[in-house]
């Protein structure tokens, strides 16, 4: 898929799309905002924020407070790729975000998935 239609797909369309996901396996919408802020740095507010003005994924990331420091420590395969060797930092984020609903729903440990 061609990078720049992943970055202009509005996150507001995905983000229930992660919830489902994760609701499916018995995890929860607050499972999924918690990992949100923590890969992020948004907070309840200003993640209702981006989902109201409908961001892409572009504009979801570089408006995000800060990315955590350990999403470096975020390794492993997410649509074919080790999100470790993605060399453009914006598909990694997005890759970052795929992998951690992934784990959630596959019902790993959240402080597993939160990387303490």
């Amino acid at each position: 898929m061609d990078n720049n239609k992943v970055y202009k797909m509005s996150f507001a369309r995905v983000y229930p799309m992660y919830v489902q996901k994760a609701e499916k396996k018995g995890r929860t919408k607050a499972e999924v905002d918690e990992i949100i802020f923590w890969l992020t740095g948004y907070d309840k507010q200003t993640l209702q924020q981006q989902i109201d003005n409908n961001n892409d994924f572009e504009t979801f990331f570089t408006q995000a407070p800060r990315i955590n420091p350990n999403a470096s420590k975020i390794t492993g395969v997410i649509c074919g790729y080790r999100v470790e060797e993605i060399e453009e930092k914006l598909m990694q984020q997005i890759r970052y975000l795929d992998k951690l609903i992934d784990e959630l729903a596959k019902g790993k440990a959240m402080d597993k998935i939160l990387r303490k």
